[in-house]
């Protein structure tokens, strides 16, 4: 076989290879669900076309590239990275997340979301359940929601006193100061929409079957507590935003834009470069002439139905 006809047997299949990974992002994209015809319209006279397609997928792969080389940056230097992802129910962070993640090592970057505290957990120091999930070096870290719970839906919701709360707000300054000066490089989003945007959204969830599980009972209580989280994300901002960890707002209401922007902004926080990698090279298959694949019974095999 000549040089030429291997070359366009490896485009072929880079090509196959890249045809895939778009078809798994657009997989991931199909988010606008299975609408009633009249929630459709008022979705849809509600949103403006966002960002082409084509150019939004160009700006998210070239951003996720460029995720892999930070990532690589903070194995290899041992930096320890925390970023926290905070706002309003269905502002979008768990979107932003998915595509931070998507295409980076697991062993490298992780996602904490924890669930509410057992009684156990309610008698410990408040901050003591998210310190074993705090990076070590060469480790990036991401909360989908953090210790400011306290200052978020445990004061609206009542399952924290007020005196809880006054607590939180005196130890969280100096609780970030401490891991800011151990090393770690605390970056805090808080995603944010509008009113009305948030209901158009919640729609959508109770409409569509396949989003349904994420509403749950806190989630409907945050629309009618609305005015009570807006005044407890001003108190938030108001006591914690300090210069070892300032707050940055996304703005939410696109999608598209709040995934990019964030991203494009969480890259220029960590001062990250290229490292030094050792040239890659597929080693020859080395055939046992003795050996014999053995036949495995077919009811091992899953049943090909597609």
């Amino acid at each position: 076989m000549d040089k030429a006809t291997d070359e366009k047997q490896a485009m072929d299949w880079l090509e196959a290879e890249l045809a895939d990974t778009l078809d798994e992002d657009y997989e991931l994209e199909l988010s606008e669900p299975a609408l009633s015809a009249e929630i459709r319209k008022i979705y849809r006279k509600s949103h403006p076309p966002s960002m082409p397609r084509i150019e939004y997928f160009r700006a998210l792969l070239s951003l996720q590239s460029e995720l892999i080389k930070l990532q690589d940056w903070v194995a290899h230097s041992k930096e320890k990275v925390v970023i926290i992802f905070e706002g309003r129910d269905s502002a979008g962070k768990g979107g932003v997340i998915k595509r931070i993640t998507q295409r980076l090592n697991p062993r490298v970057v992780r996602v904490v979301a924890l669930p509410a505290p057992s009684d156990r957990e309610k008698t410990q120091w408040y901050f003591q359940r998210y310190v074993p999930h705090l990076p070590a070096g060469g480790e990036i870290v991401l909360f989908d929601r953090s210790w400011y719970n306290r200052s978020g839906v445990e004061r609206v919701m009542g399952f924290a006193s007020e005196d809880q709360v006054d607590q939180f707000f005196n130890d969280v300054p100096e609780f970030e100061r401490m891991l800011v000066r151990s090393g770690i490089r605390l970056v805090k989003y808080w995603f944010s929409i509008t009113d009305e945007e948030q209901q158009m959204r919640f729609l959508m969830r109770i409409h569509d079957p396949l989003k349904q599980w994420k509403l749950s009972p806190m989630d409907l209580q945050s629309r009618v507590r609305w005015e009570a989280y807006t005044k407890a994300k001003e108190d938030t901002f108001a006591r914690t935003n300090i210069p070892e960890a300032p707050w940055y707002i996304v703005e939410g209401n696109d999608k598209k834009r709040a995934r990019l922007n964030c991203i494009a902004h969480l890259l220029t926080m960590i001062p990250y470069e290229d490292v030094p990698h050792e040239e890659i090279t597929l080693p020859e298959r080395v055939f046992n002439p003795d050996y014999e694949r053995k036949v495995l019974p077919p009811e091992l095999y899953v049943p090909s139905k597609y």
